[in-house]
């Protein structure tokens, strides 16, 4: 009791140290799945930043390139790319002041490039009005003040700071993520081990408990064989008793049967022999006297017909006298005429121990006894035959059956049949169902003498 008690309680430990593990673990998991979501997401922001600050750039650059074409050559298809530039530069700025709306350390750096994003679209707008009006040398001046290049340069230097911002959050982005990563794959590692140790200990405890368990199946192994070699041995001390006294009442029967043959049929046919002699004797008989005597010999001969019944219920002369086959035919007819019941029979000589044909003729007598009390039958039938070494004796009827698969009280009878075929070394079966009426069959083995002869 105390080592299951202690084995519970280290189980339950076990089970609360794992469940505290993997809840430690599921969460420093989430946590870093969130942060690397995080991360990833503001790495995707400024990607597109830097990709809007070079567009910015890039856009500036197209929209002079296409001023000076437009200006060198006097070609509209210039101003196109110009425009196009143009619409691209505002698109861009909206995006990156949206960006930027809440950056404190930026802020400064986007008011000066929105400045000088703006005087240099004015720089390109009053040179392209001025060509546009024939005043060259006007557009020529603006253009040579250096006022474009020095916006320009003042642009590239706001982009580059704010690439550089960018550039250097990226970095710490992924110093984050890699910060996250490392620590997830710790608390990785360290489930992976502890999963490892568990499956081992899981292992070693399978490993204890089928030791415990083929132990266990041993012991009731033996136990079990202990207890089917005792039920063997009390089965064929049963078996050897049942037919002891099975033969012992056979036995009894037939010497009960003897005795009253000898014994009650001489009296009987003294006391006949008596009353024909007492006839004689008296000579004229009154009406009154010879009514006696027709009645008192009317008793005795009641008497002889009680005593040949009783004699041929204990131990059936024609049994003994006639063979199996007669006397099951005797059976059948009697039977036949006492129940009115149609009993068709086909019964083959067979070579069987004289154990055997009373078995074999009770059998037949349970039979018919149940056909006339439950089965309710107008036909029946039985077959005897020998073959494969063995007497096979069949009885059916026409009856209303019954559901095997329900235990009936009333079939101690049939029961009794079974267990006694089976001391003679044989079986029998019954194969019965509502409204199907009832098949008994059962064999017995054949006498060495019969199967040799019909080997």
């Amino acid at each position: 009791m105390n080592r299951s008690q202690d084995r519970r309680r280290r189980s339950i430990w076990t089970v609360l140290l794992a469940a505290l593990l993997a809840l430690v673990v599921v969460t420093m998991n989430e946590v870093s799945y969130r942060e690397s979501e995080a991360s990833l997401e503001n790495l995707e922001r400024r990607a597109e930043a830097r990709t809007h600050i070079q567009t910015l750039w890039r856009s500036l650059v197209d929209a002079e390139t296409g001023q000076r074409g437009y200006l060198l050559t006097g070609r509209r298809e210039y101003l196109q790319p110009y425009q196009h530039a143009f619409d691209h530069i505002e698109e861009s700025m909206r995006w990156i002041t949206s960006y930027y709306s809440e950056d404190a350390q930026v802020v400064p750096v986007l008011s000066d490039l929105k400045t000088q994003i703006a005087i240099k679209q004015s720089e390109l707008t009053d040179s392209i009005a001025l060509f546009n009006r024939g005043d060259h040398e006007a557009w020529k001046d603006l253009i040579q003040t250096g006022l474009g290049s020095r916006t320009m340069d003042a642009i590239r230097d706001s982009s580059e700071h704010l690439l550089e911002v960018e550039s250097a959050r990226t970095a710490a982005e992924r110093r984050a993520e890699s910060r996250t990563l490392r620590r997830s794959r710790f608390g990785f590692n360290v489930m992976t081990g502890f999963g490892i140790l568990a499956i081992l200990l899981f292992l070693r405890q399978v490993n204890l408990t089928e030791r415990q368990q083929q132990i266990h199946a041993d012991d009731l192994r033996r136990e079990r064989d202990a207890l089917e070699d005792e039920v063997r041995s009390r089965t064929a001390e049963l078996t050897e008793l049942a037919k002891h006294l099975q033969t012992a009442r056979e036995d009894e029967r037939g010497k009960l049967s003897r005795e009253l043959h000898d014994e009650l049929g001489a009296l009987l046919t003294a006391a006949k022999l008596d009353i024909a002699r007492l006839k004689r004797a008296i000579g004229v008989l009154s009406p009154d006297i010879q009514t006696r005597i027709a009645h008192l010999n009317e008793t005795v001969n009641q008497g002889i017909a009680l005593k040949r019944d009783i004699i041929e219920s204990l131990r059936p002369s024609s049994l003994s006298n006639l063979g199996l086959v007669a006397a099951l035919e005797i059976q059948i007819n009697e039977f036949s005429e006492a129940t009115g019941i149609r009993v068709s029979s086909d019964l083959s000589a067979v070579s069987v121990s004289d154990a055997a044909q009373i078995t074999l003729y009770r059998l037949v007598q349970e039979a018919f006894t149940n056909i006339a009390k439950y089965a309710g039958a107008t036909e029946a039938k039985i077959t005897l035959c020998g073959s494969e070494g063995r007497a096979w004796i069949t009885v059916s009827d026409n009856g209303c059956g019954f559901d095997m698969t329900q235990r009936r009280a009333s079939t101690h009878g049939l029961s009794g049949m079974r267990f006694r075929v089976a001391t003679d070394g044989g079986e029998m079966q019954i194969h019965s169902s509502p409204d199907q009426g009832t098949r008994i069959l059962a064999w017995v083995p054949l006498v060495e003498s019969a199967i040799s002869s019909n080997a």
